[in-house]
């Protein structure tokens, strides 16, 4: 059978990101084609691999590969979203995330053995996806227009989100730390949604990686708001990492 793989994985031709921050590869799937070879399998580059795709990238061809790509369970709950914008992110996250995982395994991106964990709340079969190749773990994480994918040797967690508005940071600051919600209140109002999406891409980040999601409450975390992201727990890295404006993101690692 044949394979679709990636397109060249570009460096973000920029200068040294801004201390603290992460810089991801650019995935381009904008030349998504049919190999007749399946790549062999690689070796992780580092404990972090991270990936940036754009939605607005592909064309309507390209958008149709990548549906192709997905597995039945992906593609019903693509087809469930009403609106277009949605949908095509969604299908162009799990897409970046089949193509960077068969060229890491060295399988065809519509054979990985994907699985799903238990649900951390109830412990029903719909959890986080994972792999059931030992060794390897994946973070995906879309907002918008932009996608992020983490590959990492120990447990990861990605988070992409568009800065909050006024009125989402008044409604959500409960699911801040106390301390977090204090340095807010510090902030000229203008500065408190950049730094409310902060705190909250770090925290989804980490409750990722953990594997409980929001089942753990957000508030009991203290990851910080400021320019530099503050590790909650011992045997964890936390780093933002460098996005378009208009976005936040961070990930979180844990030690081996």
């Amino acid at each position: 059978m044949s394979e679709r793989l990636p397109g060249p994985l570009l460096t973000r031709p920029a200068n040294a990101p801004p201390p603290g921050r992460l810089c991801p590869a650019v995935l381009d799937l904008s030349g998504l084609r049919r190999q007749a070879y399946v790549p062999r399998p690689r070796t992780l580059d580092g404990p972090l691999e991270l990936y940036q795709a754009q939605v607005g990238a592909l064309d309507e061809h390209a958008l149709r590969c990548a549906q192709e790509l997905l597995d039945a369970e992906e593609r019903a709950r693509a087809r469930a979203f009403r609106h277009a914008r949605d949908r095509d992110a969604y299908v162009v996250a799990h897409a970046a995330l089949r193509n960077v995982l068969s060229v890491l395994l060295g399988m065809r991106a519509d054979t990985l053995p994907l699985v799903r964990e238990p649900c951390a709340g109830c412990g029903g079969p719909h959890g986080r996806p994972a792999l059931r190749t030992p060794g390897v773990h994946f973070s995906l994480s879309h907002s918008g227009g932009l996608v992020l994918v983490a590959l990492a040797a120990a447990p990861v967690g990605v988070d992409v989100e568009g800065l909050a508005t006024a009125q989402a940071v008044l409604s959500a600051q409960s699911a801040l730390h106390v301390a977090e919600r204090d340095e807010l209140a510090l902030l000229p109002a203008h500065e408190r949604p950049a730094a409310f999406t902060r705190a909250w891409v770090r925290k989804e980040a980490y409750l990722k990686g953990l594997g409980t999601g929001l089942v753990r409450d957000p508030a009991l975390d203290y990851v910080g708001s400021g320019p530099l992201p503050v590790a909650p727990a011992a045997d964890w890295t936390l780093r933002d990492v460098l996005v378009p404006a208009g976005y936040a993101a961070a990930v979180a690692l844990r030690s081996p």
